[in-house]
C-alpha cells in the first residue's frame, strides 16, 4: 500500500485525536439560533436601556433637508414595551436658511421630510414585542426562519470570537422581503452581525407607474453579548436612496444605538437618565 493511501485512510483518525470536529449543517446552527432567539425574547424583557437615534433626508444634490436626534428610554411592560421620548432635537431647511430646534412639539414645516424623518424615528422599534425590538428584518427566530433558505458559506472571527457566515434568502423566489448574511457566534450560537437588503427590485409596475423606487436599501445591526444567553443589538443602520411618486427623490440615513443596558428591577442611574444637550 502506497504512502499516500495511508495518509488518506489515517488523515480523519488524526482529526479526530486532535480534537478537530467538523463544522455543524446550517440547519443544526439555525435551529440554535432559533431556539436562543426565541428565549431571548422574554429573557431581555427583563431590561431597561436608552436608545439615541439620528434621522437625516438630503436632497439629491446632497444638501440636507432635514435631521433628527432623539433620545429615549425603554422599558418594558405587561403587554409589550414603552419608549419614553428624553430629548429631541434637530435642524431643517426652510425658505432659503436652516432652523433649529430642541423639545417637542416638534417643527412640522417641510411636510415631506418631517414625515419621513418620523416614520423612520418612530418604526425602527416595535412596543408590541416583549423586548421592544422588530423581528420582521431579521428572519433569526423559528417563526421568520420558516420562510427563508440558508447556507453556510464560511467562517470567520470577529473580536477574537469564531462566527459561522450564513446567507439567507427566501424559500419563495418571487416573494419581496429580506435577503442577505449573519454572523452567528459559533459558541452560544447568538447573531453577532447582521446584514439585509431587498431579496429583489420592487415589481416593474410600481417603479414605472407609481415612479416608486427604493434603489440600495438595507440595514446593518450588530449585537453585544451582555450576560449568559443575553445579546443586545447594540447599533442599527442603513442609508439608501427613496424615489416616490415622480417628484420625490431623497438620500435617507439612519442610525440607532442602545445602550446602558439595565435589569428593570434594579434601581439606577439609568431611570435618571438624561441625555446631553
Amino acid at each position: 500500500m502506497s504512502r499516500l493511501l495511508w495518509v488518506l485512510m489515517l488523515a480523519p483518525l488524526a482529526m479526530l485525536a486532535s480534537g478537530d470536529q467538523p463544522s455543524p449543517s446550517v440547519d443544526e446552527i439555525m435551529a440554535r439560533v432559533a431556539a436562543n432567539q426565541d428565549r431571548a425574547e422574554q429573557a431581555r424583557a427583563e431590561y431597561v436601556y436608552q436608545q439615541h437615534i439620528h434621522v437625516a433626508t438630503l436632497r439629491t444634490n446632497g444638501k440636507l433637508a432635514r435631521e433628527e436626534s432623539a433620545d429615549y428610554l425603554v422599558t418594558p411592560t405587561p403587554d409589550g414595551t414603552k419608549k419614553e421620548l428624553k430629548h429631541i432635537a434637530g435642524r431643517y431647511w426652510h425658505k432659503g436658511r436652516y432652523l433649529a430646534f430642541q423639545g417637542e412639539p416638534v417643527p412640522e414645516a417641510g411636510w415631506l421630510d418631517s414625515s419621513l424623518v418620523q416614520t423612520f424615528r418612530d418604526d425602527l422599534s416595535n412596543d408590541k414585542s416583549k423586548d421592544g425590538l422588530g423581528h420582521d428584518l431579521f428572519p433569526l427566530t423559528s417563526g421568520e426562519q420558516k420562510t427563508y433558505r440558508f447556507e453556510l458559506v464560511g467562517e470567520d472571527t470577529i473580536k477574537g470570537r469564531k462566527a459561522y457566515r450564513v446567507k439567507f434568502r427566501p424559500r419563495e423566489k418571487n416573494e419581496l422581503t429580506w435577503a442577505g448574511e449573519a454572523m452567528i457566534d459559533a459558541e452560544e450560537f447568538e447573531p453577532v452581525r447582521v446584514y439585509t437588503k431587498l431579496s429583489r427590485r420592487l415589481p416593474f409596475a410600481v417603479r414605472t407607474l407609481l415612479g416608486t423606487d427604493v434603489p440600495g436599501i438595507g440595514f446593518n445591526v450588530e449585537y453585544k453579548r451582555f450576560d449568559e444567553g443575553i445579546w443586545f443589538r447594540v447599533s442599527f443602520g442603513t442609508e439608501f436612496r427613496l424615489h416616490a411618486v415622480f417628484f420625490v427623490n431623497r438620500d435617507i440615513t439612519v442610525a440607532l444605538q442602545n445602550s446602558a443596558f439595565e435589569r428593570a428591577k434594579v434601581q439606577s442611574k439609568i431611570l435618571d437618565f438624561q441625555p446631553d444637550k
